[in-house]
């Protein structure tokens, strides 16, 4: 899906922060500054988009996660709603340290997770004492709003995409010490240096972010869309490989057995010709 510069026009993408709090390394995507506020080149904004959604269509279709992170308010509803159709991991309600630098500790806490879940279908629940009943439930309930939405991510995301760097500047850092990939809507307040794929934007108005994320998770199932169907013709050429095998070894199989019955064939005649010959001796 591309976006088109009008789409970030209306939705208000290229209004950035105020004069006084930019980041000197952002200057190459400012375009102006408007009654003391800095004005974002939409022109790069598209240019950087395209290449950020290409790359993450290429993750999507080799079969990797990536991992959304966006816990300010203006943004977490729209993550989830978007991400979830995509069946991507995302952090909507508070980065965790160390979920990235000490995954296997976060790994214990999905499966504790898990088990508390089955204590309640499979019935364990009932034998204990109220109090516990609270207890665990409330300790569920805090797992699922931090871990619930990763809880099908079982080894570290092949790549992370952030809305607001500064604010989450933890995950970032993360990030950036295991070498993964980070894509990020990057606003004249912050450094567009610490990611990977910056996009320049407004990182602040529901709508920019809307928009954004629209072309994220449209190039996502369209790399997940190439992959099922590749597996597709795999599998078929697979069957069609495995049938050829199959008449192969039929075919030598008969030619196996073709000899054998001429042989057969052969000294049953033989037999004949002679029990003929013994009968003619006799008369």
């Amino acid at each position: 899906m591309s976006v088109q510069f009008n789409d970030l026009l209306e939705a208000g993408a290229h209004f950035g922060h105020l004069k006084r709090k930019w980041n000197p390394n952002m200057a190459p995507y400012i375009f102006m500054e408007r009654n003391g506020i800095h004005i974002i080149d939409l022109h790069k904004t598209v240019a950087k988009l395209d290449e950020a959604t290409s790359a993450i269509k290429q993750i999507a279709k080799s079969g990797r996660k990536i991992l959304f992170v966006a816990t300010k308010k203006q943004a977490k509803d729209i993550v989830a709603e978007k991400v979830k159709a995509t069946n991507m991991p995302y952090v909507t309600e508070r980065w965790s340290g160390g979920m990235l630098t000490n995954f296997p500790t976060i790994r214990r806490a999905i499966k504790r997770m898990n088990s508390l879940d089955n204590m309640e279908k499979d019935g364990t629940f009932s034998h204990l004492s109220k109090r516990e009943r609270l207890q665990i439930n409330r300790q569920k309930i805090k797992m699922e709003r931090n871990l619930g939405s990763i809880a099908d991510l079982n080894r570290l995301p092949a790549a992370m995409f952030v809305v607001d760097v500064q604010k989450e500047h933890i995950a970032v850092a993360e990030a950036r010490r295991l070498n993964i990939p980070v894509f990020a809507i990057v606003d004249t307040n912050s450094n567009p240096n610490l990611v990977d794929y910056a996009i320049p934007a407004n990182d602040d108005a529901a709508k920019s972010i809307s928009v954004i994320l629209d072309a994220i998770a449209g190039a996502i199932r369209e790399g997940l869309g190439e992959r099922k169907v590749e597996r597709e013709k795999d599998g078929s050429a697979s069957e069609k490989k495995g049938a050829k095998k199959t008449d192969a070894k039929v075919k030598k199989s008969s030619a196996r057995k073709a000899p054998a019955t001429k042989v057969a064939a052969e000294a049953k005649g033989t037999a004949e010709d002679k029990s003929q010959e013994q009968n003619s001796d006799k008369e």
